[in-house]
């Protein structure tokens, strides 16, 4: 029989210090796709558990990551998840201007000091690499390469002869819960007949419901009737990243932590034919985000009420959830 994580976990706030540093700061994190960024001075930026992370587009072309403060005294570059600056980057604080490669070209107003060299204060710079036109940045400058973290998912979509299509538009939804409950979720299909009704009907029997873990990828897969727009299949990138490939399009979902037992969902929607290719699927991206959001609420607010310490994984249905709960389990002490 395998136990559950304890439930202190869920929203303690040094669980938190924890996996913000162990987990978010050592994995590849997503921020964007590399077409929101397309002409020099554009940028795409995200707070992923803390870290306020910014990509621009240099003058010669190349997309540079940094983190989205300023070395003065850590006043924002930019505000919002993308846009587009005239030639640099200038802190909404006081001004301070950085080139598009991150170097201080100049300290508005500062004066002199001395033993100040504006050479020494340049912006802190993020490694960056893209995978299918999507952008990922990692703090640690120890990681290994984004191919080899992404090499699963790389050979699932080239066996099925899937493309990343271009991106439409953005939405979030913020959720009472710790990002470890919603990730968990996520990660198994045994909820779905009592929480999802109306995807239980298109996806059928759960004998047509299959859970793979492939490195740091795990693949769940489901035969839709009716040619139902949520058949497909979801594969889920350690530590928060789900990319979902639908019948019609693609979403990626970012599960995005904000702060113990608070998370927020970022969802880049994409395709080929406009967003009002999208209809359908936004409508029951929304059905299905509420109908999550509303269970994992009230599975937050049990797991904060005292009663409840542990509960037990289901061997057939929630292997991917012990999965992930053994690597989170992995960076705490142990009771």
């Amino acid at each position: 029989m395998k136990t559950t994580l304890p439930a202190h976990f869920y929203g303690d706030p040094d669980a938190w210090a924890r996996e913000r540093k162990e987990v978010f700061g050592r994995a590849w994190l997503f921020i964007g796709h590399e077409a929101e960024a397309a002409a020099p001075g554009d940028w795409i930026a995200g707070d992923v558990a803390g870290y306020r992370l910014l990509a621009v587009r240099g003058r010669d072309g190349v997309l540079r990551a940094f983190h989205n403060v300023c070395r003065h005294r850590a006043g924002p570059l930019v505000s919002g998840t993308r846009g587009h600056c005239d030639g640099e980057l200038v802190c909404g604080y006081h001004g301070w201007r950085y080139a598009l490669d991150g170097r201080l070209r100049a300290a508005t107003g500062f004066g002199t000091a001395e033993g100040f060299d504006p050479r020494d204060f340049g912006l802190f710079a993020l490694r960056l690499e893209i995978w299918r036109g999507l952008v990922f940045v990692v703090l640690d400058p120890e990681a290994a390469p984004l191919a080899e973290f992404v090499a699963p998912l790389e050979r699932l979509l080239t066996a099925r002869g899937l493309d990343i299509s271009p991106p439409l538009l953005r939405r979030t939804h913020d959720l009472a819960c710790d990002w470890k409950v919603y990730a968990e979720n996520y990660l198994e299909g045994y909820h779905i007949d009592a929480v999802h009704p109306l995807l239980a009907e298109e996806l059928g029997p759960r004998a047509d419901y299959r859970i793979s873990i492939d490195g740091d990828l795990v693949v769940q897969q489901a035969v839709g009737v009716n040619d139902g727009p949520q058949a497909g299949v979801w594969g889920w990138l350690w530590p928060n990243l789900g990319i979902n490939v639908y019948r019609d399009s693609a979403m990626i979902e970012r599960i995005t932590p904000t702060g113990p037992g608070r998370v927020r969902l970022d969802y880049l929607f994409l395709g080929d034919n406009g967003p009002e290719a999208l209809t359908e699927i936004l409508a029951a991206s929304d059905r299905l985000t509420a109908e999550d959001a509303a269970i994992c609420e009230a599975v937050q607010a049990n797991l904060s009420a005292g009663q409840y310490d542990r509960g037990v994984l289901s061997g057939q249905h929630e292997r991917a959830v012990g999965w992930f709960q053994d690597r989170i389990a992995a960076l705490h002490p142990t009771p």
